[in-house]
């Protein structure tokens, strides 16, 4: 039913430590992946690193998961500033919708903390209200999640999510980078449905 799917990911490596299994997995089956990350997050990165080190890395990343670099849109918007950007962000999501029109959105949780992320969540909401929504799992940014909404995944998925987070040379040092959290947050999201691994969403809209 779902040809075209939409990750809305508010810097790099969101979208790959939410749902980088999934994403492959759907790409192997022949879905058109987008991934529009919103900020290089260049206040963010360690010294060292040039500006858009994290661009150049989620390219890399992208191509581990199956995703053509074509697809992939990026912004400018400044880290821990996108309430500032509220109208411009949504404008420029708009401009998405239009092009691709996206049958399925994947875009933060509504219970994520983080001030990007529940701006990009809000603005997904009324940019995208026509699609199908699922909002992704990032448990270091909730005190709470509805995980009522699973994608089973399987050992080689996994491992393409893990080779994609690898990519991040300037994000190693987060303790949410580590292989062993990965596996076992997939292990445990697996067991939920009787799977040996799966990602978790919250279902925020679907439709048939």
């Amino acid at each position: 039913m779902i040809e075209r799917i939409l990750l809305l990911a508010p810097h790099p490596d969101d979208g790959e430590l939410s749902s980088g299994a999934s994403l492959r997995r759907w790409s192997d089956e022949g879905k058109e992946i987008w991934y529009a990350a919103f900020s290089p997050c260049n206040k963010s990165l360690p010294d060292g690193y040039a500006p858009y080190q994290l661009y150049d890395e989620l390219q890399s990343a992208v191509s581990r998961l199956g995703i053509d670099k074509a697809h992939t849109i990026t912004f400018d918007f400044p880290v821990r500033d996108f309430p500032q950007y509220r109208q411009a962000i949504l404008e420029e999501m708009v401009k998405i919708k239009k092009e691709i029109n996206p049958g399925l959105v994947l875009l933060p949780n509504s219970r994520d903390l983080h001030q990007d992320h529940h701006t990009i969540y809000e603005e997904g909401l009324r940019a995208f209200k026509h699609a199908r929504l699922i909002g992704y799992e990032l448990p270091w940014n909730s005190l709470s999640f509805d995980s009522d909404f699973h994608v089973k995944v399987n050992a080689s998925h996994l491992e393409a999510k893990i080779n994609a987070l690898q990519e991040y040379k300037s994000q190693q040092h987060r303790p949410y980078m580590k292989e062993e959290f990965i596996r076992s947050l997939a292990q445990v999201r697996g067991i939920q449905v009787n799977a040996a691994f799966a990602e978790a969403f919250e279902l925020i809209r679907w439709f048939i």
